[in-house]
């Protein structure tokens, strides 16, 4: 008997990793799709690679769309400072405008082709920095949607948005991917990560992880750039 498919995306940072390994564990056939979408840094997609090969995924594929032409995000703007004072709340200057609509409607494309039912995204709606678009009433309106706007829906083949880690936090999600063998130190998770991935220590997406990874009693495996 074949194998169920699931579409993974797949950033290569932390979170996406353990998602992909989530999927593994579920004894699922897994594709993983990155989205090269305008971000300033391209360290992660090229983790993303490293981390497809690394769990054991079908096919990578990197898709590309242009959401930097609009600017209004600090990862696709040069011209707007990626925030290093600490998480604030509220909706910070790092969100990109329908950065994980677009995403999601990738993965949905690339999943009807190859028959999968399942598409695994890694939003978290507990250590988040207050993006809308992670949030459950987000995931659940999106998997409506998806069986509405499909042919694979229309004809009964029900799709599934799952997103494993939305009620967990960054040490949950640690101490998960550790259990499941994921090598965190090919991820990258930073804003502004140099070629080499090499993180800067100061954004949200680093203060979250360094904090999660504290939490879980598991040492930071992270390259940070020397201090200047």
């Amino acid at each position: 008997m074949a194998l169920q498919r699931a579409v993974v995306l797949l950033s290569g940072g932390l979170d996406s990793a353990t998602c992909l390994a989530i999927a593994r564990e579920q004894g699922l056939e897994t594709y993983a799709l990155s989205v090269s979408y305008g971000q300033r840094s391209i360290a992660e997609l090229n983790a993303a690679k490293r981390v497809a090969a690394a769990l054991g995924a079908r096919e990578h594929r990197v898709a590309h769309v242009d959401l930097g032409q609009f600017g209004g995000s600090a990862l696709t703007d040069s011209s707007i400072e990626v925030p290093t004072d600490g998480v604030q709340a509220g909706i910070p200057i790092t969100y990109v405008p329908a950065r994980n609509t677009v995403m999601l409607s990738l993965a949905l494309g690339w999943a009807e082709v190859l028959g999968a039912q399942h598409i695994f995204v890694g939003v978290n709606a507990v250590d988040y920095s207050g993006y809308p678009d992670c949030r459950p009433e987000y995931i659940r309106a999106f998997e409506a949607m998806a069986n509405l706007a499909t042919r694979a829906g229309v004809e009964g083949l029900k799709m599934h948005i799952h997103a494993p880690l939305i009620d967990l936090s960054k040490a949950q999600i640690a101490q998960r991917g550790t259990a499941l063998g994921v090598d965190y130190s090919m991820t990258v998770t930073c804003y502004q990560a140099d070629d080499e991935g090499r993180a800067c220590g100061k954004c949200d997406a680093c203060r979250l992880r360094r904090a999660g990874f504290e939490a879980a009693g598991l040492a930071d495996p992270t390259r940070y750039r020397p201090a200047a």
